[in-house]
């Protein structure tokens, strides 16, 4: 019940007041399986590109973190082919820093700082990590081709 409760006040809250660039939203009538888009940040190769992703409460909420994947693909050193993130948040200690104090609204904010700020040096992508780091123009190239190619919607 705990549970249910917090997570119909989270979705209140994510409605009247989302941070800024990011929307979430339970699907049908299952308050445990939520979709969210993340906005491509101004200045970042994912510009203009508009992300889905997907968002599972698990039935341990809040101690546990939420599974969160990305649904379009991105072009990213910590997002896998699948996905998956690779971020403190979505692990619980001692290899994550997952609280419950958190909440679904900071985790999906501190995704979209990811975004902005990838960690090369905690990659899922060892190969995009290592152009990141060394060859930073390439990179850019490629994250904005897939941003061109995933996430920016055309108008038919």
């Amino acid at each position: 019940m705990q549970r249910a409760s917090r997570l119909k006040r989270e979705l209140q809250i994510l409605s009247t007041e989302p941070p800024p660039g990011i929307t979430c939203w339970q699907t049908e009538e299952r308050i445990d399986d939520l979709r969210a888009q993340i906005v491509g940040g101004v200045g970042t190769p994912y510009e203009g590109g508009i992300f889905s992703l997907e968002v599972k409460i698990p039935e341990r909420y809040p101690f546990e973190p939420p599974n969160i994947r990305f649904l379009t693909p991105i072009y990213h050193p910590n997002i896998d082919n699948s996905g998956r993130i690779c971020h403190d948040a979505l692990k619980l200690p001692p290899k994550g820093a997952w609280k419950p104090s958190l909440n679904i609204s900071t985790v999906l904010t501190s995704i979209h700082l990811l975004m902005s700020e990838p960690n090369p040096d905690d990659p899922l992508m060892a190969d995009i990590s290592s152009e990141f780091k060394y060859n930073k123009h390439l990179f850019n190239e490629k994250a904005k081709k897939w941003t061109r190619e995933h996430a920016v919607q055309k108008n038919k």
